[in-house]
């Protein structure tokens, strides 16, 4: 008789009854385990989802508010315009209102994060400015913005749009083909 085949001979049926029994309660056990842990992933789950709906809804919230204050003060400013039109006097106090409108439009766009973009007078940038002539200037050693034709605005660090411009730029040197 080998080793193995007297092991299983001397295990009595009550002990293999009682190993039986100690299996099928950790069976269960696991079984307990499993359901509870998958009760508590269903639950994760939507957890997770009830966060994420709550974030869309908090955030479309935000954005209308934004929005909101934002048109608010648009209407303050059309306001302001449509009593300048209708107002009695001559170009000049037009003028001297229209002016006046200006700088609350820009009061609003700083208060809003709205920053002009530097261009006469400076080097050209083409990630903010968008050249729309360009002269030759022998007084300038590298392009530089000559003229702003259409003011460019940053958002925070993006550009919202681009300076139009007019830019100097050395000239080009000659060629030898140029000149036959």
């Amino acid at each position: 008789m080998s080793e193995e085949e007297c092991r299983e001979a001397c295990h009595s049926p009550a002990d293999r009854e009682e190993e039986i029994q100690s299996l099928k309660a950790e069976l269960e056990a696991a079984r307990r385990e499993a359901r509870e842990n998958w009760d508590r992933f269903l639950r994760a789950v939507a957890d997770n989802e009830n966060y994420r709906r709550r974030v869309e809804r908090d955030l479309v919230l935000s954005i209308r508010r934004g929005k909101y204050e934002f048109l608010r003060g648009c209407l303050e400013l059309k306001d302001h315009l449509e009593l300048a039109l209708r107002a009695p006097g001559d170009e000049g106090s037009l003028r001297q209102g229209l002016e006046l409108i200006l700088r609350q439009f820009e009061a609003l766009f700083e208060k809003e994060g709205l920053v002009p973009i530097a261009a006469a007078g400076v080097p050209f940038d083409p990630a903010v400015h968008e050249a729309v002539a360009v002269e030759e200037d022998n007084a300038v050693a590298e392009p530089v913005v000559r003229e702003e034709l259409r003011r460019g605005y940053r958002f925070g660090e993006e550009v919202l749009r681009p300076a139009r411009v007019k830019v100097a730029r050395p000239p080009e040197p000659c060629t030898h083909d140029e000149l036959a």
